[in-house]
């Protein structure tokens, strides 16, 4: 048996865009610049906001097309990412219902922290921007090693920089490269159905140990102790 609560997890790690902060908007606001700098019409939000997670060759492909020459498609996506970072942080917010979440994980003494592919040259300054950087106990970023997500190696990495067991850990996370990689590092893993998922996935099958509809379920997780049974992959 596997269980979460207050006197058994030490952490909490968070995957980044669609999960700890809605960055959709200024993601999918960088996506529009560009788009308005070759002319080309702007793309819908609700369309574009859940292709946010797979990142800049998912959203310039959503723009341009699948039929873009390699060295149109490298161009593109270097702008792009010069104007995410000059825009990094206009509408980004925490996601509704998170600081109260957060601030409840540090009044129990436990430690939060952030693992993500997102590069770290745009995670630091989005954190620093919000004040969130001084609060995490560990940032983990998409090529903080020399491997990412799916791979478990970061949330390991993570959890050994907050002196902690994986195991004695939770990872929330809105895609199925997160649900992995917590499952594989023995963590306690809770799928963020608030965030950025694609009509055509199925989340429910990841094998995500548990499904939050808004943060503060993790509270509720948490103070209701749920027992959660291992599947036999886990448990081998």
């Amino acid at each position: 048996m596997l269980t979460s609560s207050l006197y058994t997890t030490r952490a909490v790690f968070f995957d980044l865009d669609g999960t700890l902060l809605d960055t959709a908007p200024d993601m999918v606001g960088a996506l529009n610049l560009l788009l308005e700098e070759e002319s080309a019409p702007a793309v819908d939000y609700d369309i574009a906001r859940k292709v946010v997670s797979d990142g800049t060759k998912a959203l310039v492909t959503l723009g341009f097309g699948s039929n873009q020459s390699d060295a149109d498609f490298t161009r593109r996506c270097q702008r792009y990412l010069e104007l995410y970072e000059e825009n990094i942080c206009v509408d980004t917010v925490l996601f509704e219902g998170m600081e109260e979440t957060l601030s409840f994980l540090e009044a129990n003494n436990i430690i939060w922290g952030i693992v993500t592919n997102k590069p770290e040259f745009l995670t630091m300054p989005l954190l620093k921007a919000l004040g969130l950087d001084s609060r995490a106990g560990s940032v983990v970023s998409g090529d903080s090693l020399p491997v990412c997500k799916p791979n478990p190696e970061p949330l390991f990495h993570a959890a050994n920089e907050c002196n902690v067991l994986s195991t004695e850990s939770i990872y929330v996370g809105d895609a199925s490269r997160d649900i992995e990689a917590g499952n594989r590092a023995g963590m306690v893993t809770l799928l963020a159905s608030y965030g950025y998922i694609d009509d055509e996935q199925l989340p429910e099958t990841w094998g995500a140990n548990g499904i939050i509809e808004q943060a503060p379920e993790i509270i509720d997780w948490l103070s209701e102790t749920p027992e959660l049974e291992l599947d036999a992959q886990r448990a081998n």
